[in-house]
């Protein structure tokens, strides 16, 4: 072995002790950072069902409101097409005496 081998052989090995004794520390903190992760994903998936519950809810209070338009929006435009239907019939008559 030369001198250059040797050098670089201690190197490495002091590079595996420094890594044995950080490797716990390293570990510890990536659990830490899984957990801070999961904690603050299962947070926004309970906002987010918080807001779909109240959308839902909201939905559910104005459905009968929306229907009760339509209804009448109905009932307007079949009052409409009636009476067109009358008054061409009248203007028909009209125009046959």
């Amino acid at each position: 072995m030369t001198q250059d081998q040797k050098g670089q052989f201690r190197k490495d090995i002091d590079q595996e002790k420094k890594n044995a004794v950080e490797e716990p520390a390293r570990l510890a903190r990536e659990q830490a950072r899984r957990a801070t992760d999961s904690a603050r994903e299962q947070m926004i998936q309970k906002e987010q069902l918080a807001k779909e519950a109240k959308r839902a809810e909201k939905h559910a209070a104005e459905e009968p409101v929306r229907q009760a338009k339509e209804k009448a929006r109905r009932e307007t435009d079949l009052a409409r097409e009636q009476a067109i239907a009358k008054d061409q019939e009248a203007r028909k008559r009209k125009a046959e005496k």
